[in-house]
This record gives structure tokens, sequence and C-alpha cells, in this order.
């Protein structure tokens, strides 16, 4: 399933077999590692193999999907609907943060409930579950290209100009963080297929490079046009007036447009800001979270110290000083009032009333 072969794919399914490209290896190696059941899944989540919020939810629905294929499952379809909802309640605690994943789970676990009330044994329940997760796979790909669509049209009348667009982006939005494509990164991808992308920058994105490494690796894959800049030098490329908007996924949307991104993602949106920049967020409805009306209520993700202490993202030799205590939070939140914009695959949420906020709640209501 998927895309050509010529496409970057971090996700290679058939069923029954499942194989995830090892992120970690990139850019010099391209290593596929096989996923035979949830905790496969689960380590492969959780070690950064596989990332990007999209991703995630997909991959780990999958690694479910495959295990519940290949096992010989004695009991009824109510304890076989029990069964795949513990197994999703375990995924989703490999990054809580994602609120992809546990919205994904959600449905699952609702879908498998449902079925159990009527089916008649548990491969049935296992064969409604292999099926929508399969959907959920061939869905992304089609949302990201949306998504894509939108911001690109959208970009293209906000900056006043049809060609000649700059912009900058941060850690990795692409085809290795979604089922394809990408989400700011499928922008940018829609951007040069219509002729009117200048250049595209991109962030190393520390500590763990997904900027340097990956993004990188997709732009130059796609022939894009790209630079790769060091995380502190984003505001003097805008001030020298060389972007003309910013670029990036979400991890968890809150209510109110509070956005919870990779680490750094608010510092680009208050030198936005300050340098009369436009800031974009681009990411599925799945992304978004209407039980929590704001950011302060997401739950940050605290990344081993090792990411800080030794180089390549704690896969390499010691570069810190032993003893050193570290703070390595995985993302922080982007309060909305410093977002232009929310770019999803149903349209662009725009801020309407006089006081600059959103109504997210409205957007997806009449968007249904």
């Amino acid at each position: 399933m998927g895309e050509s072969t010529s496409a970057l794919q971090s996700i290679l399914y058939d069923r029954g077999s499942l194989r995830l490209l090892d992120q970690r290896k990139l850019p010099l190696e391209e290593v596929y590692i096989d996923v035979k059941d949830s905790t496969d899944g689960w380590n492969a989540i959780r070690d950064m193999v596989v990332r990007g919020a999209p991703a995630i939810a997909i991959a780990a629905a999958l690694s479910l999907a495959v295990e519940v294929f290949n096992q010989d499952f004695i009991g009824t379809s109510e304890e076989a609907a029990s069964f795949v909802s513990k197994k999703l309640e375990y995924l989703v605690s490999s990054r809580p943060t994602a609120v992809n994943l546990s919205d994904a789970a959600t449905k699952l676990q609702n879908l498998v409930l449902r079925t159990a009330e009527t089916a008649k044994d548990a491969k049935s329940i296992f064969q409604v579950f292999i099926e929508a997760t399969e959907t959920m796979l061939v869905d992304d790909v089609a949302d990201n290209k949306a998504i894509g669509l939108h911001g690109a049209e959208f970009l293209q009348r906000q900056v006043g100009r049809s060609k000649n667009i700059s912009v900058l982006t941060h850690c990795n939005t692409g085809s290795l963080a979604t089922a394809g494509y990408g989400t700011a990164l499928g922008v940018i991808r829609a951007l040069h297929s219509g002729g009117v992308l200048e250049k595209a920058f991109c962030t190393e994105t520390r500590p763990f490079n997904q900027g340097s490494r990956l993004t990188a690796f997709e732009l130059v894959h796609d022939k894009i046009p790209a630079t790769l800049i060091a995380d502190s030098a984003a505001a003097a490329l805008m001030n020298n007036g060389q972007i003309q908007a910013v670029i990036v996924g979400a991890d968890r949307i809150a209510a109110n447009g509070d956005t919870a991104n990779k680490i750094g993602t608010y510092n680009l949106s208050i030198s936005a800001k300050h340098h009369g920049v436009e800031f974009y967020v681009a990411a599925p409805v799945t992304s978004i979270d209407l039980s929590l009306a704001s950011g302060k209520q997401i739950v940050i993700e605290e990344r081993s110290p090792k990411e800080l202490l030794n180089s390549e993202g704690g896969l390499g030799k010691q570069v810190a000083a032993s003893g050193i205590s570290v703070w390595n939070p995985a993302f922080d939140v982007t309060p909305a009032n410093l977002i232009t914009a929310i770019i999803t695959e149903k349209g662009v949420i725009t801020k309407s009333d006089p006081n600059g906020t959103f109504d997210i709640k409205g957007f997806i209501k009449s968007a249904k």
C-alpha cells in the first residue's frame, strides 16, 4: 500500500507485515525494521524510529493490526474487543503529547466495542480493526495533500504574491512524519509544484536534529531549493527579510488554538511576530483536542538527558560536562495570539473576530 517507490515512505505495510524506516539512521543509511506486534510498535515510537504525530498514530495502529492478524486468538468477540482496547491504551503511553495517537486509539476502541455487540466471533473483531487501520493509512496521504493545497493557495493570497515565496520550517513534517506527502512540508511541496516557491529554509532542530537529518533529506530528495540554518539563526534570517512565512506542524492543538509542537517552535513564533512574518500551523483536524481549553493543559513530554549530553541526539559521544543537570522538553506551546492561521485538510482556520481569536469549534462543526 502507499505511493510509488520513488516517493519517500516511512511506513511500508502489507496486511500481516509492517516495516518502519529507522529515522535515527537517516540521512546516511536507509534501514527498515520489522514490526511484528504492539510491543515492537511501542518501542519504535518511544525510541524515535518513527516520529511525527500522524505517523506515530498510524504506526501504532498498524503494529497492532499485524499482531492480531498473525496470532491465533482463543476467546469471544467481547474478549477480542477488550484485548484490542487494552493494547491501544498501552500504545498511547509511548508518546502522550501526540494527540493523533490518543484520538486514533479512542476511535478504534469505540469501533471494536460497538462491533462486539453484534459480532459472532473474535475474527470478526480483528477484521474490522485491521480494515479501519488500513483506511487510516490511505486517508492520511489524501488529507496531507489537501493541507498542502489549502496552505499554498492561502499563503499566496496572504503574502500578496504568486511567485518567489520563501518560507522557514521547523522539525520534520513531511513524508517521514506522516503516511506520505506531509503537513507543513506538504504546503512547501505544493508551493514548489505550483512554481511559486523560491526557497525553503529548514532549521537543524536540536537536539535530535530532525531538520538537518530528515527535512533536509526530504527536500534534497525532491529537488526542492532549500537551505539549512542553525536554530539560533532564525531571527537573523527574518531580520534580513529572506522569508515571508514560517510554517510548522503540530502535535496537539487546544480548543483556543494554542499549539504544542517541537521545542523551539515558540521561539520562532516570537521572532516572527517581532519581524512581521506570517506564522502558520499546518495539521490535520485530528491534531485538534477540543477537550483542552488552552495550551496550559497540554502535557509536555521530557526526553532523555542524553540527547543534550551526547552528540547525534544522544546516540554519539559525550560532548557536555559530566555532572551537569539537563532540562530537555520535547515540545513547547505557542500561544494562539502568535499564530496567523491554522491550515487543515478541511480548509484554513482564521481569526475572524476583533479580538483575534480562533473559533475552532465552529470551524470543525461547519466543516463536517
